[in-house]
């Protein structure tokens, strides 16, 4: 590659890096016309789809997790689609199906039609309340950005997000995620309630009837740019260390486990989330206006990276401790780079 062809490229790198930094206050400025409040689940949420990768959004009703998604869509000028997960959801329904067609001709074929999976973004709305069975469906086109449908493999059309949201008080008649596809998500994000301020806000112009806008900023093409872009960030060796020391310390029964735990922990984190917490780290870095990854990014994307990778054991659940409580244990005892 000649010189003239690395500096070109370097200098789209730079060009696209300016415009995600500058991408940052535009997006949260219009995403306020719609969504008031929750400043860190947009935050998480723009880490992932920067760069490329999926989401689980879980919070009660009425959150506004799904007009938070359709927001984002809409603002990228992203194809949209809603698949409501339901136990009688078959995987056909999710990624398409083959009919019987007649042409002009009288002559019958088997025509695949293309499910709701084909789409940009695919908003997998209660996915904890279809059977495995189904779940699996979108294993394969998070993973691989493909389908396999009908004896014949089908490309999805960058960019491809799956943004799935899940209700964390109703259990019955829902189906948990099994761990492998739980470890396909980038980030856990959880969406709280609102302080009191911001729900009168809300409250107040919900029921207006004024309805606002959102003016698309963005192209399918800029996010698969930003992706690029973030990738070459530059990471020091000693703080991926400290990302994969992290995520292993959650491992139970290995060397250098810290006590509690063994003691309250039955699954700790793979190697997607040392992967993730890089990821993650490099685009908070960029969004922030810096050139390199610190600590500080690893550890301010550990709780969305981790918390749906970390399975606690019967007695942590007797002495109240959540995934979140153990994460909190390991940043303070993981000790960092000097």
């Amino acid at each position: 590659m000649s010189f003239a062809v690395v500096s070109e490229h370097a200098d789209e790198e730079r060009r696209v890096i300016d415009l995600l930094r500058e991408a940052r206050g535009q997006i949260f400025t219009e995403l306020r016309k719609v969504i008031i409040g929750q400043e860190e689940v947009i935050e998480q949420l723009l880490l992932a789809l920067f760069t490329g990768g999926n989401c689980l959004i879980t919070g009660a009703p009425g959150l506004a997790k799904t007009l938070l998604v359709k927001s984002v869509a809409d603002l990228f000028h992203l194809q949209f689609k809603r698949i409501q997960f339901t136990p009688d959801l078959m995987p056909a329904d999710i990624t398409g199906t083959e009919i019987l067609e007649q042409d002009e001709d009288g002559q019958r074929r088997m025509v695949f039609v293309k499910g709701p999976i084909f789409a940009n973004v695919i908003l997998a709305d209660e996915i904890n309340r279809t059977p495995p069975k189904t779940q699996s469906a979108l294993l394969e086109a998070m993973q691989e950005h493909q389908v396999t449908a009908a004896g014949k493999l089908f490309k999805l059309e960058e960019p491809f997000f799956v943004l799935a949201t899940q209700n964390p008080i109703e259990m019955e008649g829902t189906y948990p995620l099994p761990e492998a596809q739980l470890d396909r998500f980038m980030f856990n994000v959880f969406v709280d309630y609102l302080p009191e301020d911001d729900e009168v806000a809300v409250v107040t112009r919900t029921t207006s009837g004024v309805k606002e806008e959102l003016q698309p900023m963005f192209t399918g093409s800029d996010l698969v740019a930003f992706r690029s872009a973030i990738q070459s960030v530059p990471i020091a060796e000693d703080v991926a260390r400290y990302a994969v020391r992290l995520a292993a310390a959650s491992r139970p029964h290995m060397e250098n486990t810290p006590d509690f735990i063994n003691d309250w922990v039955s699954w700790g984190a793979g190697l997607r989330a040392g992967q993730y917490l890089v990821l993650g780290a490099k685009a908070r870095a960029i969004l922030d206006g810096n050139s390199h990854v610190s600590v500080e990014d690893i550890r301010h994307v550990a709780q969305p990276t981790m918390r749906h990778r970390i399975l606690v054991n019967y007695r942590a659940e007797a002495d109240g401790i959540t995934t979140d409580h153990v994460i909190e244990k390991l940043l303070e005892t993981v000790q960092p780079p000097t």
